[in-house]
């Protein structure tokens, strides 16, 4: 267990986390790329795979800014959203049934990072480290936006899966 006696210990500490968190997602997303059946949604995973190899480098960046070395954590939330991530991509449904649930996964996934870089984005401000809570914001941002575009998403191929749930129990 680390020893945090600032709330830059604590923000350190937060990077960390999401480093390993973004980190895990590198490994993951190529994964739910290959297992999405609809092309928007395979796209939307490699186009959001590239922004993440980003938010390691942003997060690398505010590490240095602020003296901390990159390694040392590991994120044991996302290794969890990872596995759920995992189970979605085993799932032995139709396509369109197996790519709703890849994003209910991958919205979960968004949703924990939106909290956590909103979080250390607050730590930042508080301790006059606007550098990296311009970095923070901006990855926040992209965050934002993927949920966005995987509700879009979503919004026609839950449509599908409902057809075709419907098809198999006719």
């Amino acid at each position: 267990m680390s020893s945090l006696n600032s709330l830059k210990d604590l923000l350190i500490d937060e990077l960390k986390d999401l480093y390993s968190a973004e980190t895990q997602l590198v490994k993951a997303l190529p994964k739910m790329a290959k297992a999405a059946a609809n092309e928007g949604l395979k796209e939307g995973f490699q186009e959001h795979l590239e922004q993440t190899k980003g938010h390691v480098d942003r997060l690398d960046r505010s590490l240095k800014i602020l003296g901390a070395a990159a390694k040392g954590k590991t994120c044991q939330a996302m290794k969890g959203l990872v596995d759920e991530g995992s189970e979605a991509i085993d799932t032995d449904a139709p396509d369109a049934i197996r790519d709703a649930n890849l994003i209910g996964a991958a919205q979960r996934v968004e949703h924990y990072e939106i909290a956590a870089y909103g979080t250390a984005r607050a730590f930042a401000e508080t301790i006059g480290q606007t550098e990296v809570a311009s970095l923070l914001q901006e990855t926040l941002d992209e965050e934002g936006e993927t949920n966005k575009r995987l509700t879009e998403l979503a919004e026609k191929i839950n449509r599908d899966a409902y057809t075709a749930g419907e098809d198999e129990t006719e």
